[in-house]
């Protein structure tokens, strides 16, 4: 069968579109942190702080209603998804908009920006945790995993989710800068506190579920602790809310990226 001449460009302008969003994946990393072993250390050191703050916590207060298991591998499970969902949204956040003036070159685009933005953090993230895995099985840490493909869908919900809430803070930042000023560090905050870390999902009184279960984050955490542990089970979260929640928030932030290329980059452009 003849390959024709629109598949073939459409090929062709696929990889170009690759190629962009590698060469401004690794600019982005450049640019973040001055170099990429700089960029990797800042992270190692961020779940290091994590981890040993709740560890502390889990030492002198005591595990309380914590899964039977590695100690480790349950904070690290709660930590990991926590910053892999905030790194999104701080990435994705910060990425040129339609407003911005590095859009008026031409191969740049929104979706370009916040890819390069979204990937380079994951980039940092997914070195930075397999490092400090290895520092701790060399040490004589527990690392057993029960399932340890159960926690890629778990990860990539949580990376994703975080771009999606980013995306939609994003496209409100031109219309309403005061407005996000105040809710990103609410929604920061709130993250803190009904991720689900450091409480297990399904031990939770079932008074407390209404202020943690709108979070997909809880949900995901909650999962990726069900693929870890042997003996952990729970029918208080599932995946379907935070793929739902995903989908919608990404929905949401493509329709508003669309209006804003069409409406603002044209008034800035007609002053």
């Amino acid at each position: 069968m003849a390959t024709t001449p629109q598949s073939k460009s459409m090929f062709f302008g696929a990889l170009e579109f690759l190629d962009l969003i590698y060469h401004s994946i690794v600019r982005e990393v450049r640019t973040q942190s001055g170099s990429a072993t700089f960029g990797i250390m800042k992270e190692v050191g961020n779940i290091a702080v994590f981890l040993g703050l709740f560890y502390m916590v889990s030492v002198f207060l005591g595990r309380g209603a914590t899964i039977r298991g590695s100690l480790m591998v349950f904070l690290l499970s709660g930590i990991i998804l926590f910053l892999t969902h905030t790194k999104a949204v701080g990435s994705v956040r910060s990425a040129s908009n339609a407003t911005s003036a590095i859009m008026m070159h031409a191969p740049m685009t929104v979706i370009l920006s916040i890819l390069a933005k979204a990937f380079a953090g994951l980039y940092f993230q997914f070195v930075a945790v397999a490092i400090v895995v290895i520092l701790l099985w060399i040490f004589g840490a527990d690392m057993y995993v029960h399932n340890p493909g159960g926690l890629v869908l778990p990860v990539f919900i949580s990376w994703a989710s975080g771009i999606a809430v980013g995306m939609v803070i994003m496209i409100i930042a031109p219309v309403a800068p005061a407005v996000v000023n105040t809710l990103s560090p609410i929604y920061q905050r709130a993250q803190m506190f009904t991720s689900g870390k450091f409480i297990p999902a399904a031990y939770m009184p079932t008074a407390m579920l209404g202020w943690f279960s709108w979070n997909p984050l809880f949900h995901t955490i909650d999962q990726a602790r069900v693929a870890a542990f042997v003996n952990y089970n729970s029918d208080v979260t599932s995946m379907a809310y935070p793929i739902w929640f995903t989908l919608a928030a990404f929905t949401i932030g493509l329709m508003g990226e669309f209006w804003a290329r069409k409406n603002l980059s044209k008034s800035k452009h007609g002053q």
